[in-house]
């Protein structure tokens, strides 16, 4: 049964890539083929083939299928900043309609496994009319939240969940990514996320020095995920 999610993370920075690369490699142990999609990237370099995202490089790594980076990453941008600005300033409509035939472009190549990684947090415009958010629920995908565990996560995180959840998305899992290690009261915090958020912990990821697909795996158990509808 082919099985595909949609990544998103309780804020900017909170390892979304990351953990998504790690789940796809985890993925691909188990004998699973993957894919994955990034729609929209923000900060992106310029290369002689056009721009590249770095994130959408580390999702295309760890993709069995045989797929481009303009499957993988079908929207570029150069400026690290909000996509809907970011698209603005290139000249560029993003329109969720026109996304949404892009990722199913992916999702029909049927791999095992496939992952739809958001930017930002859930509620990201796209433009003065559309929130990405509004994507994945075209799709119909279930969700995979990130939570980036520091101070405020907590907060971050149940709002995230109900806003996945109102929207009419089933919450698949979620991943504690341990950005702050010094953070006071780390297990207390675990354990209050543990408790209020409805979904199993795929795995709590330390904060690696060499934080690589291979060994981000290691710390993600894909077998907890909720099945995909």
């Amino acid at each position: 049964m082919t099985q595909a999610y949609f990544i998103a993370g309780t804020d900017t920075d909170a390892g979304k890539t990351t953990i998504a690369a790690g789940l796809l490699c985890a993925a691909r142990r188990t004998g699973l083929s993957t894919a994955a999609v990034k729609p929209v990237a923000s900060g992106s370099e310029a290369t002689v083939e056009g721009l590249r995202n770095a994130d959408a490089l580390a999702l295309l790594a760890q993709c069995s299928a045989p797929l481009s980076y303009e499957l993988v990453n079908p929207h570029a941008f150069a400026p690290a900043i909000a996509p809907h600005i970011a698209a603005r300033e290139a000249g560029v409509v993003l329109d969720v309609a026109q996304l949404a035939g892009r990722v199913r472009r992916v999702l029909d190549l049927q791999a095992d496994f496939t992952l739809v990684e958001g930017a930002g947090g859930w509620r990201v415009p796209l433009s003065e009319t559309e929130l990405l958010s509004a994507l994945p629920r075209a799709l119909g995908l279930p969700v995979i939240l990130v939570v980036g565990v520091r101070l405020g996560c907590i907060n971050h995180a149940l709002l995230s969940a109900e806003a996945i959840i109102a929207d009419g998305l089933p919450l698949a899992g979620w991943v504690a990514n341990l950005l702050d290690p010094q953070m006071s009261r780390l297990e207390e915090n675990l354990a209050t996320l543990e408790q209020w958020l409805p979904a199993p912990c795929l795995g709590r990821v330390p904060r690696l020095e060499n934080a690589s697909a291979v060994a981000v795996a290691d710390w993600l158990d894909i077998a907890r995920l909720r099945p995909a509808i």
